[in-house]
């Protein structure tokens, strides 16, 4: 009894609210688009959450061969890279390497841009602490 008590006393969990499994390649996956300064083929999927409020968790696709412009997210973001190999460039750090399985931190406000180097896609999931945006940055 006492483990339910303090289940409901964690902030965001609801009582009503299901536990669920989602398959980054899943067809059942409804992708919409990035924001206009980013590459038009570029991807989101809204995996939980609302991105309008704090705690959302997204799929980020994006075609090999292209990059996602100089940007900054107000939010943290907490990565994993499922597909591809992605070159994250963050200013003033040396440029990443993110393979598939590897876990990457990005600070909030810290302007970067990503790379897909492969030859497939690039497929990150990406959990934002924070609303969901992304702004250009000028170079």
């Amino acid at each position: 009894m006492a483990a339910v008590l303090l289940l409901l006393a964690v902030p965001g969990f609801a009582e009503d609210e299901q536990a669920f499994v989602r398959a980054y390649d899943s067809a059942a996956i409804e992708w919409g688009a990035c924001p206009a300064f980013m590459p038009e083929s570029c991807g989101l999927a809204i995996l939980q959450g609302d991105p309008a409020k704090n705690n959302t968790d997204v799929l980020f696709r994006l075609r090999a061969g292209t990059t996602a412009p100089h940007h900054r997210h107000t939010s943290a973001e907490r990565m994993v890279l499922l597909a591809g190999k992605m070159r994250v460039d963050y200013d003033g750090q040396a440029a990443v390497v993110l393979k598939p399985g590897n876990y990457a931190y990005g600070p909030p406000k810290l302007a970067h841009t990503a790379t897909c180097e492969s030859r497939e896609d690039c497929m990150l999931f990406i959990s934002f602490d924070q609303p969901v945006d992304a702004t250009a940055v000028d170079q």
